[in-house]
This record gives structure tokens, C-alpha cells and sequence, in this order.
């Protein structure tokens, strides 16, 4: 399972999809749109069953459509080697939920964009990928994004 971004690396996406092929496995890419209310912050007995607010956020349409078409560029036609989905909510909890729904292998993600303005994003939001690495009991492989 590969979760990718607004921006994202061809080579994260080509060694995703090299690895799923080297395994004989579908390989999942997953787009999580963090703009949406997950009821995972609300208490554990509160919880309803679903857990992403029903409300849909029609403004992630376009760009999730965006990045189907640029990961087309270089997978080809989505079918039996890999699909497209879009995710609500915390990025490394739905990347985990997914995961776990589909009996991921390993998740591979990114590691995430160089500079000042993405260290300033990392210290606020935190860094998907070690998030990733501290609550997952499956492997995550994280690739160098500047290829």
C-alpha cells in the first residue's frame, strides 16, 4: 500500500510499484484529505460505527481526480496491479485503517518534503511517517522523495 500526497515522487510511486510487483501483490495507492472530521477524537464508547463524519467534501473531488490522472502518468490505467483510494481524516490513521482493511503487506510512504516550511509542517502536524512507524505492526518503508 503506497499513501501519497498533494506533491508526490514518481520514484516513491515506481518503487511502490516495483515492490508490489517483486511481491505479486495489488498495490493500493491512497490519497488521505486530512479536511474531514474523524470520530476517532471523540471517546471509545461514543463512537458511532461509522468512523468518518458522513458529510462528503466535495472539494476534494477535483484534486484527488488530479492525482489519479498524475499516478495514471506512470502506472497506467488503475485494474489488476493497482487502484486509486481517498481517505478522511488523520493521515496515519487512515493510512493504518486502510491497511489494515486491505491485509496490507507494508505501507510505503515518502519521506517527506525537504526545507524550512515542511520542518515548520512536521513540528505542528507531526511526521506521517514516524507516526506510521510508532503505531503500525506491519513494516513501513520510507523512500527518499528527491529522486
Amino acid at each position: 500500500m503506497l499513501g501519497v500526497g498533494w506533491k508526490f515522487s514518481a520514484f516513491v510511486v515506481r518503487t511502490a510499484a516495483e515492490l508490489a510487483d517483486a511481491l505479486g501483490a495489488h498495490l493500493v495507492c491512497a490519497f488521505v484529505d486530512p479536511a474531514s472530521y474523524l470520530t476517532e477524537w471523540e471517546p471509545e464508547g461514543q463512537r458511532a460505527a461509522l468512523s468518518l463524519e458522513p458529510i462528503i467534501n466535495e472539494e476534494a473531488d477535483f484534486p484527488s481526480q488530479e492525482l489519479q490522472r498524475k499516478l495514471e502518468a506512470i502506472l497506467g490505467q488503475p485494474g489488476e496491479t493497482w487502484s486509486f483510494r481517498v481517505l478522511n481524516g488523520d493521515v496515519s490513521k487512515a493510512l493504518s485503517r486502510l491497511a489494515e482493511s486491505t491485509s496490507a503487506s507494508l505501507l510505503v510512504v515518502g519521506a517527506g518534503r525537504p526545507g524550512s516550511l515542511a520542518w515548520v509542517d512536521r513540528l505542528l502536524e507531526g511526521s506521517v511517517s514516524a507516526s506510521l512507524m510508532h503505531s503500525q505492526q506491519r513494516p513501513v518503508l520510507v523512500v527518499p522523495s528527491n529522486r
